[in-house]
């Protein structure tokens, strides 16, 4: 089955070919990220504006890189919740313009379920995750932990209780000097540092549920920057501190749920941080077969997870096939 998949929640415009919720036969992104970089955020209304000048070409450009046309696409797939409401409403109207113009399926994909369908992208028969599954999903905009018997079936077992990781990563860079976006800027920053220079707090510690809190990392960079001054002078060794303990929390979480959970076959991380080294090595030391994305291009918003979250939807859930559904800002993901 070839899905064309469409995903303009946040300031990327991206559209993706997927067979079979699989393989990649075109993954094209726009993105605004250079432009935001100099305000240091997304400027939602700016975003969408982006977003209504390159739909079009993004979406002819993954047709194009697929060597197909709409008459060789089996169904639609966009994003339809949550995200930024005019980014949302522009990518739901071109999809919703071209499935009734070519008389095609349309698929709305929750953005979450989008994440959590990654791992899949690029992989064989052969070497498909195994279900059940503990899934981190964490970006700029959420921070979730997944228990999941299928790719439709699962449940929440803790979410952030204020920022998300990676807003923390962006108001941590912010504090240090450092550009957005801040989880690739404090990575770099903190290649050739020492994790152990500088002491942040764990958060909820000795709390034995699985959300998380950063907010107070922050203020503890905050503090430590207005006490030490002088901390700024040693900013590879201030940033792999603070990377670390945004990476401490997570892991401490996953710990806990692994605990609770002995039959987790594989832990999974998906999301823009997914992409961070040091989370990475940090999870694959649990002891469980661990996975992420195949690219670092499927771990930030892309059209091709929309496409392969749509592929398995209509496999356990016929019924999603055309659907009604609304576009919402902030709709939670609701699994079986």
């Amino acid at each position: 089955m070839r899905i064309l998949g469409i995903e303009t929640s946040c300031d990327e415009t991206a559209a993706a070919v997927v067979d079979d919720g699989r393989i990649v036969r075109s993954n094209v992104i726009a993105s605004s990220r250079d432009e935001f970089a100099r305000t240091g955020g997304v400027i939602p209304e700016e975003a969408a504006r982006r977003q209504l000048e390159c739909i079009q070409p993004v979406i002819a450009r993954a047709l194009e890189d697929a060597g197909t046309a709409m008459d060789g696409v089996d169904a639609v797939a966009v994003t339809h919740a949550p995200g930024l409401l005019g980014s949302l409403l522009v990518g739901t109207i071109a999809a919703r313009t071209l499935a009734w113009i070519h008389r095609k399926p349309l698929i709305p994909v929750h953005h979450t379920l989008g994440h959590l369908s990654s791992p899949w992208l690029g992989t064989g028969a052969d070497g498909e995750p195994a279900f059940p599954i503990l899934t981190l999903s964490a970006s700029g905009g959420h921070t979730e932990l997944w228990l999941r018997t299928s790719h439709a079936s699962g449940t929440l077992l803790g979410q952030t209780r204020d920022d998300a990781a990676g807003e923390a990563f962006d108001k941590g860079a912010s504090l240090l000097g450092l550009p957005y976006p801040g989880g690739p800027a404090i990575a770099a920053a903190a290649a050739v540092g020492n994790p152990d220079a500088f002491s942040f707090p764990l958060p909820l510690a000795g709390d034995d549920s699985c959300d998380w809190s950063f907010s107070g990392l922050k203020t503890a960079l905050k503090y430590l920057l207005r006490d030490e001054p002088s901390a700024c002078e040693r900013m590879p060794d201030l940033a792999a501190s603070f990377e670390r303990a945004i990476c401490l929390h997570l892991v401490d979480r996953l710990e806990n749920a692994l605990q609770r959970h002995g039959d987790v076959r594989e832990v999974h991380l998906v999301g823009g941080v997914s992409a961070n080294e040091r989370l990475r090595d940090m999870v694959a030391s649990l002891g469980k077969t661990t996975r992420w994305p195949s690219a670092r291009a499927y771990c930030t918003d892309n059209g091709a997870m929309i496409a392969g979250a749509a592929y398995f939807l209509q496999q356990e859930v016929p019924s999603a096939i055309g659907a009604a559904f609304v576009t919402s800002a902030s709709l939670p993901l609701s699994l079986r």
